[in-house]
């Protein structure tokens, strides 16, 4: 399949520059969410074993995940000294990656198994739509190529344009 110019600057949204563009929008939006979603629980303490484990317990308690996933929760809860810091890391990291625009493909489908990680333990918690908006819009952005448009991976693109990490 032959590609002119603007595919390989733009990807998926080639010869539409308003899709690329949208894209990108939605890039910013989740990045954005990440990094602030990161603030808000490190101010509620939620990165700490304690803080951690608690909410994770509250889930097991009254979420209505299935057993397999509570058994998961719970193994993260009773290890919450590793898993809280490494929570925070991937939560910051994400939106780091997604406002940049730098390894979105990877970045947003890590995104994707997260939130969906996230919504599936909020299950009888939480709204059912909160986290599954963003999990389809982080799928989104992985199959799209959203760094291409107002992100460093046009940049990259430049010296690469085929490799599949941007």
């Amino acid at each position: 399949m032959l590609r002119n110019a603007t595919q390989e600057r733009y990807g998926a949204g080639a010869g539409h520059p308003q899709a690329a563009i949208g894209l990108a929008l939605v890039r910013l939006t989740i990045g954005a969410m990440f990094v602030w979603v990161f603030f808000e629980n490190l101010g509620k303490g939620l990165y700490t074993p304690g803080g951690y484990a608690g909410l994770i317990n509250y889930y097991i308690k009254q979420g209505h995940a299935p057993a397999a996933w509570k058994a998961v929760m719970a193994l993260a809860a009773n290890h919450a000294s590793m898993a809280a810091p490494a929570q925070a890391f991937t939560e910051i990291s994400l939106g780091i990656l997604l406002t940049l625009g730098l390894l979105t493909r990877p970045a947003a489908l890590v995104a994707c198994f997260f939130l969906a990680s996230l919504w599936i333990s909020e299950w009888g918690t939480a709204w059912i739509w909160e986290l599954l908006v963003p999990v389809l819009a982080s799928l989104g952005l992985a199959v799209g190529g959203a760094g291409r448009a107002w992100g460093l991976e046009t940049l990259l693109a430049r010296r690469n344009p085929s490799a599949l990490w941007w």
